[in-house]
């Protein structure tokens, strides 16, 4: 399998640091908030990515964070629940959050029970025992309002502050940033603990001596909680690639100064944005989507997924209704013939076919995730099925297949049922009609199954039905 590596710039071979096994984390959701669209896609990226690790052999463990502690969350949970103490409101407003993200995830296809997810909050004890290690080693100073880190004595001690991308003087300051939402262009000496402001949820930290209560910033979260699920190094990281810098990076940084090993994962990965009128989707842009938007103009949450699988996740995908229009009716294709599977024929397509297509997508995929070359390969089987049928001997590969695309894309394609014996019957009354050219009744009874949600084509080698 191969993979790129933003640490390398190139596509590489992928070889887990033990084998058989993968330790995988994502950089989950800000929980303050619905998730747009364009953060979904992230999360669908890193979904197909454990998928095909595991179709290709490889046991993952897949971690995911929930920042539920951060300007943002801090910031809306006291405006949601201003007479509530500021730890009560903050964790109100992440339970909200996470149920909805949750919701949106599963109809989204993808399998949140193979995830194991932590929270910032719930990681407080790991996060000070970092910052105290990285104060102990010089790499973190006490300022008047926090801790901070430092990238001169980073650099300094002989590691590399840009594994990622290329940094000059010229980009990076010895100023202190203690915003988290800070400007993305240059870089600055960041906060790992931020002390208390006014009415903000505070955690006791003594640190040297100093009484330090507050909670932390934001990189300092993904390097401790990493850590601790799965140690150092770690086989892959993921996330957008609005991460790779300043939030990648520093958690390279926090992660590995002090240690022999400079490396914080093997691999970073990263999926592109999702592109509105040729502008990144964002909220503070006002040009956003949500799951519930979507779904309230009438389109499946699987056609925004098939949607993301269309584009290649290092390239740029172009949002618009009529794109989803398009993903909507390639899932329908796609639904259609995955209820070929009951519909078998004397003469049509055989095992060997199916499983040659399988085979053609798992290589695919293998490749660097090239879900468009992977989708080319089954809607290719899906014009062969359709055009022919499957043969009776093929059936139960044809089943397995959709069992397999499901494990592969989530897709939700090998659980459809057969007809019920009302639609079956409806179905064997309207082949009499026709073969008594009784048009009137067949036009008839094609119109009460349209009805009910089951279309007819009809074929030289008799019809196929399909539901909507």
């Amino acid at each position: 399998m191969k993979l790129y590596n933003q640490r390398s710039r190139s596509v590489e071979p992928f070889e887990p640091l033990q084998e058989g096994k993968v330790g995988l984390y994502s950089c989950g959701p800000t929980v303050y908030d619905h998730a747009h669209i364009g953060n979904l896609s992230a999360y669908v990226f890193a979904d197909i990515l454990r998928r095909t690790l595991s179709a290709n052999g490889f046991n993952v463990r897949h971690v995911m964070n929930y920042t539920d502690v951060d300007d943002k969350t801090i910031r809306r949970s006291a405006e949601k629940y201003p007479n509530e103490d500021p730890k009560t409101a903050l964790k109100n407003l992440a339970d909200t959050y996470i149920e909805v993200f949750l919701e949106d995830m599963t109809s989204i296809g993808n399998d949140v029970d193979v995830l194991h997810f932590l929270r910032a909050t719930e990681s407080i004890t790991a996060i000070k025992q970092l910052i105290e290690r990285l104060h102990t080693q010089g790499f973190a100073y006490i300022a008047d309002d926090g801790v901070y880190f430092s990238i001169e004595a980073y650099k300094n001690s002989g590691k590399t502050y840009g594994q990622l991308l290329t940094l000059t003087s010229s980009n990076t300051s010895e100023a202190r940033i203690q915003n988290d939402e800070y400007d993305k262009d240059s870089a600055h000496d960041f906060a790992l603990w931020k002390k208390q402001k006014g009415s903000e949820p505070a955690w006791e930290f003594v640190l040297d001596g100093t009484s330090l209560d507050g909670r932390p910033g934001w990189h300092i979260e993904c390097s401790a909680m990493s850590e601790s699920a799965l140690g150092l190094p770690f086989d892959i990281h993921t996330g957008g690639v609005d991460l790779i810098f300043p939030h990648h990076e520093n958690e390279i940084a926090q992660s590995t100064a002090g240690l022999s090993n400079a490396v914080m994962a093997t691999f970073f990965t990263h999926n592109e944005h999702v592109l509105v009128d040729g502008h990144k989707m964002a909220k503070s842009a006002q040009n956003f989507f949500t799951l519930k938007d979507i779904v309230g103009q009438g389109y499946d949450p699987l056609a925004f997924r098939l949607l993301v699988l269309q584009a290649h996740y290092r390239s740029q995908l172009s949002f618009s209704f009529d794109n989803l229009q398009a993903a909507q009716n390639r899932l329908a294709g796609y639904h259609s013939m995955a209820d070929l599977v009951w519909q078998p024929v004397d003469d049509g397509v055989e095992a060997g076919a199916i499983e040659a297509h399988q085979s053609a997508i798992l290589t695919a995929l293998a490749s660097d995730l090239s879900t468009p070359e992977a989708l080319a390969s089954l809607s290719a089987l899906q014009v062969a099925l359709e055009t022919s049928g499957v043969s009776k001997p093929a059936q139960p590969a044809l089943q397995a297949f959709l069992l397999w695309l499901d494990e592969v894309f989530g897709l939700q394609l090998g659980q459809r049922p057969d007809l019920s014996d009302k639609h079956k019957e409806l179905l064997a009354k309207r082949s009499e009609s026709r073969e008594a050219k009784d048009w009137t009744t067949s036009d008839q009874l094609r119109k009460q199954l349209e009805e009910q949600g089951v279309f007819v084509r009809d074929t030289p080698n008799g019809h196929i039905w399909w539901r909507a």
